[in-house]
């Protein structure tokens, strides 16, 4: 697929990795909806991006029917709909068994349905509306990329519900993508490593550079650009499909 002709949704999309990718699919002549829960840096986004190659839409990526509803108002206001970038997520951090109490199961559920249902909530109504493009070189139709992590593979101490979540995301990306193969549709997952990201920002500086060093090579974070430029090689590959990049610059997570 053409970057110039990218017509995308994008989850998370106002700050962080989600923002990074809508920097770059914009740079390249795309348009992007950004889908996002979190409206303060709504505005600054879509002012940096171009009012006119990017907007803005309030939805949770848990509630079906206001994503079948905003998905479809971003197909509308582009003209059509060709990637979906899945990239809302929370960390629901904590141990199994706290100091103080066990973890409460409503911990664990919603960082299971924010991250692993919220990105297959968004990548069926995406591909609902990709099924009806005209096809392209190869009978191709559309992209949908997910986001997991490092720790979908060897999750941390505290990782049980975080790792669990993203686990879901890498393990239903090939029998979507095998699914999706009659309508033309493509299905991928980036798992990242440590990026700097805004849950980052927060972080000592200390700690920031503690984390960098764990890094086997380079010695740093990753940057949202690398992510980016990661996506959009992607949709441009049409022979990536149904299966996850590691993007982590060969870190393996320790047991904490």
């Amino acid at each position: 697929m053409n970057l110039t002709n990218i017509k995308a949704v994008i989850t998370g999309g106002v700050s962080g990795l989600g923002f990074a990718v809508a920097q770059k699919f914009v740079a390249e002549g795309g348009k992007v909806a950004l889908l996002d829960v979190n409206a303060d840096k709504a505005q600054a986004a879509v002012d940096e991006l171009g009012a006119d190659k990017a907007r803005f839409f309030q939805v949770d990526v848990t509630s079906e029917s206001d994503v079948i509803d905003v998905v479809g108002q971003a197909h509308d206001w582009m003209g059509g709909l060709n990637v979906a970038m899945n990239c809302a997520g929370i960390l629901g951090a904590g141990r199994v068994l706290g100091r103080e109490a066990p973890m409460p199961l409503d911990t664990f559920s919603k960082t299971v349905m924010v991250n692993l249902v919220g990105s297959f909530n968004v990548a069926k109504a995406a591909a609902d509306r990709m099924q009806h493009n005209e096809p392209g070189e190869d009978n191709e139709r559309g992209v949908i990329i997910n986001t997991a992590s490092v720790a979908a593979f060897e999750g941390q101490i505290g990782q049980a519900a975080y790792s669990a979540s993203k686990g879901g995301v890498v393990g239903m990306t090939l029998p979507m993508a095998r699914e999706f193969t009659r309508i033309g549709v493509r299905v991928m997952t980036i798992a990242p490593g440590v990026f700097h990201t805004p849950m980052v920002d927060i972080m000592p500086e200390q700690v920031q550079q503690a984390l960098g060093e764990s890094i086997p090579f380079p010695k740093r974070l990753g940057h949202g650009s690398e992510f980016a430029d990661l996506a959009a090689h992607i949709v441009e590959n049409r022979y990536f499909n149904g299966t996850t990049i590691r993007l982590d610059g060969a870190v393996r997570l320790e047991p904490k």
